[in-house]
């Protein structure tokens, strides 16, 4: 099996306009996709190698370093045969639910000689 890097993007400005909705809908709704999201990943627990969300930011470049905000709200590595097989998980996913969102999948190569055990 390879490996694939999932990323669950989603417009920074969608996200702040939906802190906006009342509570009460929010939670709701929040709640649905939660379980729709738990149903999915029982559905595919056996490609699914780990999912956690990202967090704060930081870019680094040759200038320095700062905070920065990016789209991206969750990432997942998945096993699967192939990058066609990978993504044919992801139609339909719950997070597509979110205006705007979508779902990258790409190939997490190890780059042999890159990073030597220690």
């Amino acid at each position: 099996m390879k490996k694939f890097l999932v990323l669950y993007i989603a417009p920074s400005s969608v996200l702040e306009e939906w802190a906006k909705t009342p509570e009460a809908e929010r939670k709701a709704a929040e709640s649905k996709m939660q379980s729709d999201w738990q149903e999915w990943g029982k559905k595919n627990a056996k490609h699914i190698v780990e999912t956690a969300g990202a967090g704060k930011t930081m870019r680094v470049n040759k200038e320095g370093t700062k905070e920065t905000k990016n789209d991206i709200m969750l990432y997942s590595l998945v096993e699967a045969e192939s990058a066609e097989e990978a993504a044919k998980m992801f139609e339909n996913h719950p997070h597509l639910g979110i205006p705007q969102a979508s779902i990258e999948i790409m190939p997490a190569n190890v780059l042999p000689g890159m990073m030597e055990k220690m």
